[in-house]
């Protein structure tokens, strides 16, 4: 029996509002592996979002596969689609139908204004979980009310942790503040036998028959804050140092969208900046299996991830747990998978002196990452987030990267990434769903004993408000 199985009638029943748990979006990848990696200590309903559902009025039961998936025979598991993350009304039937004991939100906190705008009815009966991200400083004080909302937080990475604390002051009391970092399935993304026979095969169409000493790879969507136009930059660097023989040995391959409106015409770039008869360039565009998504990682001797602003970057995850080193911009979540260490030695966590590392304030860091520090801190922002950095970082300090890894012999770059797919699966890192789901459970637990209901009102002392200031050094 699992640990920490309750029968079906002793679990408190959750509300999941975020993807739908069947789509392949990040958060709703994660918000599946909870599910099935909680199943038998919670009862789940998930109000699963999508633009336009065609499922919507429907209702669907993944009890039996969940079974199978963990080796129970009593979980409880349904999907209610809905267009958008749902509506007041919605949320108030789904509570009283379901019998709903807490509500567990993940994404965005701008997508569930209309759910903190009715936090205090909620709150009378029903807690509010939130497993929630903030990609950059300054700490976002226009977030404040969000987190408010909150009975508790569960900050993926430390960088959030502490923004949530920082942002709430005196409000954290009574509130649970956790780090629960993203945790993937080692089923899924694992190192393989690289001499089997399907994964030569997949290697000789991956990379078209030609023999490779040396491939980089990225995996992400084609937007504008995952910087691949300076992916690609530092690539060109790279192959343009190198003889026409050596060069023509070595691979990128992106697995993105060649052309999006939130990103750029990716094949315009390429053309531009390497011509039509570049051979060291291969676009992945169609859609993959895990498995075939878990070779790509394994094919390749580095990742790479110059994002300008990442929550967490489940790409480098996906790395770690596949024993590949990576190339990645210091910034959010992506440090905290790089493991910097503070003066003491010990893996850093975060405060209102240091709030981030992208600085640089501390160099040690696991020796599978290959860390880019920001070149610019550029502070952008638009009317419903007025401020944050953007974390720029120069091309060419990529390109050293690059250089340093394709030095280096394929056993060197092995053992590298094996260090980092031991710390992953370590109980410190802890970035597996299985270790991911007990620190969900472990938070939420602690939660339904000690939470109190939201009261009818409260007093504010009007005298006593202050207009919010930045709670931390703007240099650091």
């Amino acid at each position: 029996m699992k640990e920490g199985y309750l029968p079906k009638d002793q679990r408190k029943n959750i509300l999941l509002i975020t993807d739908d748990i069947r789509l392949p979006s990040g958060v709703g990848h994660i918000g599946k592996e909870i599910v099935i990696q909680t199943a038998h200590h919670y009862n789940w309903v998930n109000l699963g979002s999508a633009i336009n559902h065609p499922d919507v009025g429907k209702k669907f039961d993944l009890s039996q596969e969940t079974n199978k998936e963990i080796g129970i025979e009593d979980s409880s598991c349904f999907i209610i689609p809905a267009n958008g993350y749902g509506t007041p009304d919605l949320l108030r039937h789904v509570i009283k139908e379901e019998k709903i004991d807490a509500v567990f939100i993940i994404t965005d906190p701008r997508y569930f204004d209309w759910l903190f705008q009715i936090e205090n009815e909620i709150r009378k009966k029903t807690p509010i979980i939130y497993l929630n991200i903030w990609d950059d400083l300054p700490a976002p004080m226009y977030n404040k009310a969000f987190y408010e909302s909150c009975d508790a937080l569960l900050g993926i990475s430390k960088q959030t942790v502490n923004i949530n604390k920082m942002v709430l002051g005196e409000k954290t009391k009574g509130k649970i503040i956790d780090y629960v970092p993203h945790g993937l399935n080692p089923k899924m993304f694992f190192p393989v036998d690289k001499t089997s026979e399907e994964f030569i095969k997949f290697k000789n169409e991956a990379t078209k028959g030609r023999e490779k000493d040396f491939i980089l790879f990225f995996n992400s969507r084609n937007i504008r804050r995952k910087s691949i136009p300076d992916a690609l930059l530092a690539w060109k660097y790279f192959i343009d140092s190198l003889p026409k023989e050596k060069a023509d040995k070595c691979l990128f391959i992106l697995h993105t969208e060649l052309t999006s409106d939130h990103g750029t015409d990716l094949t315009a770039v390429h053309d531009y900046i390497f011509g039509e008869d570049n051979n060291t360039i291969i676009f992945s565009t169609q859609k993959l299996s895990t498995v075939q998504m878990n070779y790509f990682y394994n094919l390749a001797d580095a990742q790479i991830l110059l994002s300008s602003a990442e929550g967490w970057g489940l790409s480098l995850t996906e790395a770690l747990l596949t024993g590949t080193p990576f190339i990645a911009n210091v910034t959010g979540g992506m440090q905290d998978q790089m493991r910097f260490e503070d003066k003491d030695g010990n893996w850093i966590n975060f405060d209102s002196e240091i709030p981030s590392n992208h600085t640089g304030a501390y160099q040690k860091h696991g020796k599978w990452a290959f860390p880019v520090f920001p070149s610019n801190l550029s502070l952008v922002g638009s009317p419903q987030t007025p401020y944050i950095w953007d974390d720029r970082c120069d091309p060419k300090d990529a390109t050293t990267h690059i250089t340093t890894l394709y030095n280096m012999t394929s056993q060197e770059r092995e053992e590298l990434g094996k260090e980092g797919y031991n710390w992953a699966h370590s109980e410190e890192a802890g970035f597996t769903s299985p270790q991911m789901a007990k620190r969900v459970m472990d938070s939420v637990d602690r939660l339904f004993e000690n939470w109190k209901p939201r009261q009818n009102y409260e007093f504010i002392d009007a005298n006593k408000i202050k207009e919010d200031r930045v709670p931390h050094k703007l240099l650091y």
